[in-house]
């Protein structure tokens, strides 16, 4: 059994992986999956960056509990790997998995969750002013609050697309489902955030006239 809390420190993931270390990483993949543990080993090192970068996107950079899901999520994808059929590239395979965790413990959790959290790196596009980061500031809140109520397929494909920045294709090629049902979560889930906006006075006057 490898040890999970035995890996290297995190760093940031790299977005832009050569053909060749893709290549090695799903190799990796099917031999860990086959019960290689040291191909386990090494694959946990390698997406144990992307998994907790998308924990801290989905709970938070100052949540307390990112480092326990992050470990959690790092469970997950262990157990999750003798299933991996290499129709997706590990990393992505490893970030839905990251991204379900991540949810999952915002349900669990919400009465208590921080109402100050940061999205990072990968999230709504911030504006330039003081105003406009604001509204920005605002939006991510809103997103969270939906992520912790909306049906679990919305949420994920809403936190894949927003807070990752993946595309349809993407989303539809790791969520093993059709484009037209991503789209549709997607509607949904944006139509749960208008509706919200819509009932709440200050928040539609906060986020201005292009959010009602």
């Amino acid at each position: 059994m490898v040890d999970l809390r035995a890996l290297p420190p995190t760093s940031p993931a790299n977005a832009d992986a050569t053909p060749a270390a893709v290549s090695l990483t799903m190799a990796l993949a099917k031999s860990a999956a086959g019960g290689d543990e040291r191909a386990m080993k090494k694959l946990l090192e390698t997406v144990s960056p992307r998994i907790e970068r998308v924990v801290r996107v989905i709970m938070g950079g100052g949540n307390a509990d990112a480092d326990d899901v992050t470990q959690l999520a790092l469970i997950a994808f262990t157990q999750a790997m003798p299933a991996f059929r290499g129709e997706c590239e590990p990393t992505h395979y490893a970030s839905r998995i990251a991204v379900r965790t991540a949810l999952n413990a915002r349900r669990r959790s919400r009465a208590q969750r921080a109402r100050h959290d940061d999205l990072e790196d990968n999230d709504l596009a911030g504006g330039s002013t003081p105003h406009d980061d604001a509204i920005a500031e605002r939006r991510k809140t809103l997103v969270r609050e939906l992520l912790g109520v909306i049906p679990p397929e919305q949420a994920e494909a809403l936190a894949l697309r927003v807070a990752l920045g993946w595309s349809l294709e993407e989303i539809a090629a790791a969520s093993d489902a059709p484009l037209n049902t991503i789209r549709s979560r997607l509607r949904l889930a944006k139509e749960a955030m208008r509706k919200r906006i819509e009932s709440d006075p200050t928040m539609r006057e906060e986020l201005g006239e292009g959010e009602r």
